[in-house]
């Protein structure tokens, strides 16, 4: 198991002046990173590839599709430019050498209706991103595309592992995978190591979050027991801790982060991999 940092703990974005960021990780003990490429016209993909490569990293990308680019829309001109828009990501992420593109990369991140799920809605998702399955599959095919599990208030979508593990069954492909995030699951799940079994060899790229976004260790999250179940269905991948910083405003109003849970992000982030490493499994 490798364990991974995200960049949105240190910046708000990703352009050739974060590069520095990689050599951080790296610094800190880190095996890889996790980086969303907000700004994608501006994503320094090459040198990503180039810098991670000199330091032994692994990079995962990932995103939060944005509305206008949803392929869950009823609007057809939107779903087809979220396909389009996913695909982009997709070509992004292999020039960068990233290996797991993850996150919301399935559906608009915080579109809700104010209704459940709809069955065309279903279609409409499955449909959608078989299109982008098969580009990846065809355009990169040393990458895996990691749909995330993500709780009622960022989405209606796929807010547990049995609705990823159908969504995964129907699109078909074999590159495609589940995210499962610590955060997400203590909000949603009836048995929080029961999902991880249900994900079992779907299971392609995890987030290690407390359940405040915290420092791993210090909530409600019950980590020794996760970690049992990962290791009990062989999950070989990285774990990434995932936190924000309450000083950067755009982010912090996008996660709803109002306090300080670190007195620094590089503590949040040591601090959490110590952790994270001391757990007997």
């Amino acid at each position: 198991m490798k364990f991974g940092i995200h960049s949105l703990l240190f910046s708000e974005t990703f352009t050739e002046r974060e590069l520095p960021l990689l050599d951080k990780a790296k610094e800190m003990g880190f095996d890889a990173m996790d980086i969303v490429p907000f700004d994608y016209e501006n994503f320094p993909a090459k040198r990503v590839r180039q810098r991670a490569a000199e330091l032994d990293l692994e990079i995962i990308t990932e995103i939060g599709m944005p509305e206008n680019a949803n392929t869950i829309s009823p609007d057809p001109v939107i779903r087809k430019a979220g396909v389009e828009l996913a695909q982009r990501l997709v070509d992004l992420s292999n020039e960068a050498g990233a290996r797991i593109f993850g996150g919301v990369n399935y559906c608009s991140w915080g579109y809700l209706t104010g209704r459940m799920r709809s069955e065309e809605e279903w279609k409409w998702g499955v449909e959608n991103f078989q299109k982008i399955a098969d580009y990846a599959r065809r355009r990169a095919p040393g990458l895996t595309l990691a749909i995330e599990v993500i709780n009622r208030f960022e989405s209606h979508f796929i807010n547990i592992a049995a609705d990823a593990v159908r969504f995964i069954k129907e699109v078909g492909y074999p590159n495609v995978k589940i995210h499962l995030d610590s955060f997400h699951m203590i909000r949603e799940e009836d048995d929080f190591v029961g999902s991880v079994r249900q994900a079992g060899p779907l299971l392609g790229y995890v987030h290690a979050c407390e359940n405040q976004r915290g420092i791993p260790g210090r909530g409600q999250v019950p980590w020794q027991a996760f970690f049992e179940a990962l290791n009990e269905v062989n999950y070989q991948g990285v774990v990434t801790i995932e936190s924000f910083d309450p000083s950067m405003e755009r982010i912090a109003k996008l996660c709803c982060i109002w306090r300080k849970l670190a007195d620094s992000p590089e503590q949040l982030a040591t601090e959490g991999l110590h952790f994270l490493k001391s757990l007997k499994v």
